[in-house]
């Protein structure tokens, strides 16, 4: 079902740049404190007094001045080349997603938007297209759902609804995962990996603000976890980015037990910033058996009020 009455948002512009120093300088030091001098090739020596690579060492690797260096981790990264952000990049051995940050935080910190042009909100216009929907309810295996670059679950199937009714509740808000995540105590219950989950889901939500610094919703959103949850503070304060793309999750519903369901993350193209997330279980497998259980039960349930825009 959809979840309707989610507030519009006007396009952000880009007429200026971000100043998002702090953000630079906190990833970019984190990221050489993560680096061995064994891991880059380098002898680790003696009498080392910072964790990681001394940033001489990563000047030379990354084949830059110490003073260019030091800009840089300052936070001053406006105006920076590709070619230094490659260096940079390789020197510190991110990976993709990593990369992908850095490069991110470069383009805000220019004032460009990212491939050139603004972020669409996708959820407004998505939220009145029945089509999503429809392919969403032609999922009938598996536990499928839409959600947003803030986390918001805007659209899921029959299935879905029976699955993640722990978190759907009863239909008063939009439901989004980071809430239910940190401030829902049932989420320990419901995630046996929690810190596992809690983990991924920060480093997602901090992969998406350096996509869109603009996005106030996930400042709120960033804002509020910060403030309410210690674990997620911390976690935000490591500066740790991912994808979510392919896997596998263990879950324990309070009807049917535990689930073992592997899971496949697909990009809507139609609307940048949505995903589509779909889970299912090994066939003949005792969580598959427990989905179809999952199935009958949610069928046989009321489904849960769509949240008018009042109660946002």
């Amino acid at each position: 079902m959809y979840w309707q009455g989610i507030p519009r948002c006007r396009t952000p512009t880009y007429s200026r740049n971000v100043d998002n120093r702090e953000e630079v300088r906190e990833f970019l030091v984190s990221r050489r404190a993560k680096v061995t001098p064994e891991q880059a090739g380098l002898p680790a020596g003696t009498n080392r007094r910072v964790p990681g690579l001394r940033r001489t060492e990563l000047a030379t690797l990354s084949g830059i001045s110490v003073e260019y260096l030091s800009r840089l981790e300052r936070g001053q990264i406006a105006g920076a080349s590709t070619s230094v952000l490659d260096a940079l990049a390789r020197a510190l051995q991110l990976d993709d997603t990593e990369r992908a940050h850095l490069f991110d935080l470069a383009r805000a910190a220019d004032g460009i938007p990212i491939s050139g042009r603004p972020r669409r909100r996708a959820a407004s216009k998505a939220s009145s297209r029945p089509s999503m929907q429809w392919a969403l309810d032609a999922i009938t295996d598996g536990v499928a759902f839409v959600r947003d670059p803030r986390q918001n679950m805007i659209a899921v199937n029959a299935l879905g609804r029976a699955f993640y009714s722990p978190l759907i509740g009863d239909g008063g808000r939009i439901p989004n995962l980071a809430r239910f995540q940190f401030l829902d105590p049932v989420s320990r219950e419901f995630y046996p990996d929690w810190e596992r989950f809690a983990d991924m889901c920060v480093a997602i939500m901090r992969a998406e603000a350096g996509r869109d610094p603009h996005d106030k919703e996930m400042q709120d959103l960033v804002g509020e976890l910060s403030t309410r949850s210690e674990t997620f503070r911390n976690l935000w304060a490591a500066h740790n980015v991912r994808t979510h793309g392919t896997g596998t999750k263990r879950f324990v519903h309070p009807v049917v037990g535990e689930l073992t369901l592997a899971y496949e993350e697909l990009a809507v193209t139609a609307e940048p910033g949505l995903v589509l997330l779909i889970y299912t279980a090994e066939p003949g497998s005792p969580s598959a058996e427990r989905l179809r259980l999952l199935a009958s039960w949610g069928a046989s349930t009321d489904a849960a009020p769509i949240p008018e825009k009042e109660n946002l």
